[in-house]
């Protein structure tokens, strides 16, 4: 019974481990989404200001808004989610963050062409219920995932220890 103690242990440390991870990701995550959402909104809808900057823009909005947030996203996410797992690349993983976030991007921004151009739905509801809704919703498990797996990544020495 006793050899069984510690592997317990570390599995309970590793579950321990990858909760605060997920909850912190999750915090850094909707503190770039509330940013991102505000000035999607205002900029498209005239949120706060009246009349919008760019009406009938919303993709491109949507992706210049959601820029901003992934810049507050990354540093969020290398200096409080994976503080322990140093950059692999020489930029810190920047470019890798980058690409990920892009090709994310692809799921809210496609939630939201289709809600706009197959359903023909333009308002402040539609428009956020497809992509700030729908769309993060599928792009953030995918995120976590991948930056996890290649931007924050754990050094070899730690993962050959832990197993």
């Amino acid at each position: 019974r006793t050899g069984l103690t510690p592997r317990v242990d570390v599995v309970s440390d590793r579950w321990r481990r990858l909760l605060g991870e997920v909850w912190r990701f999750f915090a850094v995550a909707q503190a770039a989404t509330w940013v991102s959402f505000l000035l999607f909104n205002i900029a498209l809808h005239g949120w706060l200001i009246g009349d919008p900057l760019f009406p009938n823009q919303a993709i491109p909005v949507y992706v210049v808004a959601n820029s901003i947030g992934m810049i507050i996203s990354y540093h969020g996410a290398r200096g409080w989610v994976f503080p322990d797992r140093p950059p692999q690349q020489a930029d810190g993983g920047w470019t890798a963050y980058v690409v990920i976030n892009l090709a994310a991007m692809a799921l809210p921004v496609g939630c939201l062409a289709i809600s706009r151009h197959v359903f023909g739905l333009d308002d402040a509801l539609s428009d956020n219920l497809s992509a700030n809704g729908v769309g993060l919703v599928l792009a953030f498990g995918a995120r976590f995932y991948l930056f996890r797996r290649f931007v924050f990544r754990r050094p070899a020495e730690t993962v050959s220890s832990a197993a």
